[in-house]
């Protein structure tokens, strides 16, 4: 039968989505008589010979149970549940059961987070008020030169190291101060507590007189900076992002160059474009009618693609096309949300857009308007914009506007003049001076970055002109830190120029720029509770766009600096509707509690656990945040050691105390190896990745503090020596007086919440290959979700060699849960378990599953003329036995070949059996998809190498005076300089070296398929009905384990090999689930709850005028030679399109 195909490109899964399968009814008639004659009859046999037929099901149950009591009567031996239940009830009075009540616990931690983050507040309020004062009283100089201002700029240091920087050819600038450091572990950097750095963006001239009056009124914020760090010492970055492209930050610390060109802009970054303006719904439409060249198209593209950089998650937008109609460049036929995917589709349909047909800036612009008016979508319903890019036209469209947007102009029309042309740009200007916008001018590459950032200042006009009520913090989304401090949020509050021109004049209604503040995650955590929760208990938090702020699956492989870190709840868990109400009611601000039955992955991504999960929620006060807890059922109650004085006197050299001397390596070889989790006992405890030198970091510190001390956490450490005295009594009354071998036992071994893993004999901890944190442990966290025993066979990659099964060091986990009542009280603090002998074991189980009693009974023989029952091991030729996991992986087989198969997907050994099992509800089938995922680059395809189109002028071109005068010759000029520093204006981008920065890992989506135990539960026999190679099989599950126990008839020929069920992730090219169609049904989120886009007294007349710098013949000529004769020239400072900006 096969299997439906299903792609990356396919609808998200619902809740316990599995792909179609046939459903399991009645057989038809004449099939389910085959198959009971098939199944009671014997195989016809030659005169004399032995005949054998499939096993009747009531044997094959025979054999389950024999196996299930084979299992169980070594665990109760070994395991030593029963007896660590007893050793913690006789140390009864060295604990005490402590409680976790959600609701208290969610109230406390979420008024621990407002205070931390209030305190930022406070210190964010002082930076914006001094700011503005700062900015009031400066006195503008026109005639200020770089040697007048002194400031520590933070990417002197790489410009001296780079043999062509330009401050390294005008020599050392006396303006720049030279730094000496310290290293801090708080910000993971050398700093400088004395001074502010400044970072000003490579493509603007830190000569300009706008630039030098900037840093000139901003150091006087370093006082207030160092002021907030006296207050707060627990301040990290305190950074001041202007509107000029300037950033002052606190401490100094030299920037971090990349290898490539610094394209580093403060006005891109996720905490500015917040901070700068309301949200936005933004419609780019684009001209590509036949006028625009092939150059001026590129220009565009690349125009729109910095465009959509400027937009944050809060944003939404569409990109449309027009010549005489418009169309979506896109999917996407309405305005979606401005996330990192729905961005990224837009870049890659923006690419192909083609030139053809005429200019209709009517298509255009009813187009957008239209847009703009539905009101059936999800949307930001604040700032409403449009943003044309053309080479230019006449049309000036006014009948549109009346019609749409006129009088109360609730629309900003933006018009962007794109490439060098001859066209009267009157209409341009027009349409934005009529509609409240800016007209822009782009003629070159270099002014693309500015002048598609600059519209923010316009919509800073309404927040600067409502004053107070605009001055309200913001918390972003999780982003990357560009100094290396990690992931973190920043509160930003806008920053106002509250200076007039003169006496009556009208209020300024420039933003200076967004002061902001970082607050590590890290940081956040930390108020969180962690090991009292227990392994599979955890606090989360999110935003008003269903984004995690805290949550244990928010691990990003790589992250990207320019790019916030958005992972949905829904995608950091295994959604489904309890949790999209639980989200819903999160993101409204309410209080809730709910119990749900839901899925969760397991920590190797293997494995699939329905389990019972509590969820409690409290909105954060005053912050944009929703705090969520999580809790199993087991975890209501946790054990806090409470050791007397008398047993904390653990002063090693004289202490008879044993408990800390079983922690010594030199007692494991009686005791077993100990391993200890890696976790902050104390602040002076040195970290180590090797266990035996953690161990002994730990004993040192042990001698020099005692558990009580301050540098200590008293509830890690008092649990651990807890733990360890308790698994020590584990050892002298189980393991020591029981013989391993005798029962084909690698090892036994026993992990606790207290952090202790100890594995006996010392001798197994060399092949010990599980987390030494249990809380980090699959076979931990899994033990504890699941009833009874759990098998995990070793993982098994396929790109690896077959399991190596010399020495007897392959085994196999077999763990389960020791769970204490105390005064009805119920809690789970332990794991116990075995390792079984894989080969050992795999003979043990076909005698198991056989006619024989016991290893040694020799095997019965089929007499001459007689009919017998096959079993597993006399018939291993003819019939296949197998154990599989709740996962679908190999664990014990009657085949020798197939025993370094052991830990594969069972649809990489037997496809034919695996689909059978899926198709009659064995398995259930998950699909999900982790947006965290690293991959390595794509190679380029054949058309990759081909060059950029570029003008090349021809010879009569050079010989023609009057052409090097012309604006093509400046815009050729232009598109060559660019090239030098931005080499893949004109080359495809090649493959690059490896080994390089390029040639990483980069951010992509991973589709992920997890099987578990399907509706059956019961014994079941069936046909795989494949014609002449029909194939008999009985299932059934083994009571008490996560094991199926599998009996078929082995395969006669390949013809069923009709479908194979893959496990394996996969990587998918269209970046996950079709957007296209996920924007159909867009989540539930909510905006920020203030919105300034209106201002009654918002002065407009300062719309753009086109002005631009004419260059000289002069230097045009002297360049193009210098250019012609190799001399690579230093490109002239872009003029910034605010030039007349006085601060």
């Amino acid at each position: 039968m096969a299997l439906p195909a299903r792609t990356c490109g396919a609808a998200r899964p619902g809740p316990l989505a599995a792909l179609p399968r046939p459903r399991r009814a009645a057989p038809r008639p004449l099939l389910l008589l085959v198959s009971r004659l098939l199944l009671l009859l014997p195989l016809v046999a030659t005169p004399g010979a032995a005949a054998y037929s499939f096993p009747q099901q009531h044997t094959m149950q025979h054999w389950a149970r024999r196996l299930e009591q084979e299992v169980d009567g070594v665990m109760r031996i070994f395991g030593g549940v029963q007896q660590l239940r007893e050793i913690y009830k006789d140390n009864r009075n060295l604990f005490e059961v402590q409680e976790n009540v959600p609701q208290k616990l969610v109230e406390k931690v979420a008024g621990d987070i407002e205070s931390l983050l209030d305190r930022k507040v406070q210190a964010l309020k002082r930076l914006a008020d001094a700011a503005e004062n700062f900015q009031r009283a400066h006195h503008w100089q026109d005639n200020i030169k770089e040697e007048d201002v002194m400031y520590y700029d933070a990417k002197a240091d790489a410009e001296l190291d780079d043999p062509e920087s330009e401050d390294v050819e005008r020599g050392s600038k006396a303006s720049t101060l030279r730094l000496d450091f310290v290293e801090d572990s708080n910000f993971k950097n050398k700093v400088n507590y004395s001074y502010t750095a400044v970072q000003i963006p490579t493509d603007i001239y830190k000569g300009s007189t706008v630039i030098l009056n900037e840093l000139n009124w901003t150091e006087a914020l370093e006082s207030v900076f160092v002021e907030n760090r006296r207050q707060d010492p627990a301040l990290l970055w305190q950074a001041f992002g202007s509107a000029t492209g300037v950033t002052r930050y606190y401490p100094a610390t030299p920037w971090r160059a990349p290898k490539k060109i610094d394209l580093y802009d403060v006005r891109r970054r996720p905490w500015y474009i917040q901070g700068a303006s309301s949200p936005k719904d933004m419609v780019i439409i684009v001209d590509v009618s036949g006028s625009v060249s092939g150059l001026t198209l590129k220009l565009m593209k690349t125009s729109v693609c910095e465009m959509l950089d400027t937009l944050s998650d809060d944003d939404y937008v569409n990109v449309a096309s027009f010549n005489e109609k418009a169309q979506p460049v896109s999917c996407f036929t309405h305005l979606v949300q401005a996330n990192v995917r729905n961005k990224k589709v837009f870049k890659e349909a923006v690419q192909g857009m083609v030139a053809k047909g005429t200019t209709g800036y009517k298509a255009g612009f009813e187009y957008a308007f239209d847009q703009l008016q539905n009101s059936n979508i999800t949307r930001a319903n604040c700032n409403k914009m449009i943003m044309m890019f053309t080479d230019g036209g006449e049309d000036r469209v006014q009948d549109v506007f009346e019609k749409y947007n006129w009088p109360n102009r609730t629309v900003r029309v933006f018009t962007f003049s794109v490439g060098q042309h001859n066209y009267d740009v009157t209409p341009l200007q027009w349409m934005a001076c009529t509609n409240k916008g800016y007209y822009f001018e782009i003629p070159s590459i270099g002014a693309i970055r500015i002048n598609t950032q600059e519209y923010l200042d316009v919509l800073g006009r309404p927040m600067v002109l409502a004053g107070k009520e605009a001055k309200q913090v913001q918390w972003t989304n999780v982003y990357e830190d560009a100094l290396g401090l990690g992931l973190v949020v920043t509160g930003t509050l806008p920053v106002f120029n509250l200076t007039q021109d003169g006496p009556g004049e009208k209020k300024n209604q420039l933003i200076l720029g967004v002061m902001g503040i970082d607050v590590a995650l890290n940081d956040i955590k930390r108020l969180t509770p962690n090991y009292t929760l227990g392994a599979n208990g955890y606090a989360f938090a999110i935003d008003l766009n269903g984004y995690v702020l805290l949550h244990p699956n928010l691990k990003p492989q790589t992250t990207n600096f320019r790019e916030p870190v958005t992972l949905d709840f829904l995608d950091a868990e295994l959604e489904d509707e309890d949790k999209e109400e639980i989200r819903r009611s999160m993101i409204d601000g309410n209080k809730g509690h709910k119990q749900v039955r839901t899925l969760v992955r397991s920590l190797d991504e293997r494995y699939i656990d329905e389990v019972l999960r509590s969820y409690t929620w409290a909105p954060i006060q005053s912050t944009n945040y929703s705090l969520g807890l999580v809790l199993p059922p087991y975890s209501t109650f946790y054990l806090q050691a409470n050791l007397s004085d008398q047993i904390l006197q653990v002063k090693l050299p004289i202490s008879k105390l044993k408990d800390f001397e079983f922690l010594l390596p030199s007692s494991f070889e009686s005791e077993g190896h100990v391993f200890i989790a890696p976790r902050e006992y104390c602040k002076d405890l040195n970290a180590s990745d090797n266990n035996t030198e953690f161990l002994k970091n730990f004993i040192e510190l042990m001698e020099k503090v005692t558990p009580d001390s301050k540098q200590c956490n008293n509830f890690l450490l008092h649990n651990l020596i807890l733990d360890t005295g308790i698994t020590q009594q584990l050892v002298e009354r189980v393991w020591h007086d029981q013989d391993l071998n005798t029962y084909s036992l690698l090892a036994v071994f026993a992990a606790t919440d207290g952090g202790i893993t100890r594995v006996f004999p010392n001798k197994a901890a060399e092949d010990w290959t599980e987390n030494p944190e249990p809380f980090n442990a699959s076979f931990y966290r899994r033990s504890l979700d699941n009833h009874g025993y759990v098998f995990k066979p070793p993982h098994h990659d396929a790109l690896l060699r077959p399991l190596e099964l010399e020495n007897d060091t392959v085994g196999i986990l077999v763990s389960t849960a020791v769970e204490l009542s105390l005064d009805g009280r119920t809690l789970r603090p332990a794991v116990v378990g075995v390792k079984l002998d894989l080969e050992a074991w795999a003979e043990k189980f076909k005698v198991l599953a056989s006619n024989r009693t016991h290893q040694d009974q020799p095997q019965k023989q089929c007499g001459p003329s007689s009919h017998c029952e096959m079993d597993c091991e006399v018939n291993n030729e003819d019939l296949l036995c197998v154990l599989i996991d709740d996962g679908g992986f190999l664990v014990l087989s009657n085949q020798n070949h197939q025993w370094d198969q052991v830990g594969r997907f069972f649809s990489e050994v037997d496809a034919n059996l695996m689909l059978a099992l899926y198709n009659n509800s064995f398995y259930t089938r998950k699909e999900s998809y982790d947006y965290q995922a690293a991959c390595a680059p794509q190679p380029p395809g054949n058309l990759g190498a081909a060059p950029r189109g570029v003008f090349v002028p021809t010879i009569a071109d050079f010989l023609n005076l009057a052409w090097w005068t012309s604006a093509a010759a400046w815009s050729l000029f232009q598109q060559l300089l660019y090239g030098l520093i931005y080499h893949s204006w004109f080359q495809a981008d090649p493959a690059e070296a490896e080994g390089s920065p390029e040639a990483r890992e980069g951010s992509c989506v991973i589709k992920q398929t997890q099987y578990f135990f399907g509706s059956v539960n019961n014994s079941y026999n069936a046909i795989i009905d494949c014609g002449n190679c029909s194939r008999l099989f009985h299932a059934q599950r083994l009571t008490n384990t996560n094991l199926l126990f599998v009996v078929a008839e082995k395969p006669l020929c390949s013809q069923c090999e009709t479908g194979r069920l893959l496990q394996k992730e996969t990587h998918c090219p269209a970046d996950g689930p079709e957007q296209c169609e996920l924007v159909q049904r867009p989540r539930y989120r909510r905006g920020p709850h203030i919105c300034f886009d209106y201002n009654a007294t918002e002065d407009t007349s300062d719309c753009g005028r086109g002005a631009s710098f004419p260059p000289s013949l002069g230097v045009l000529v002297s360049l193009q030679l210098l250019l012609l004769l190799g001399l690579p020239p230093r490109p002239q400072p872009p003029v910034h399109a605010h030039a007349s900006r006085r601060l």
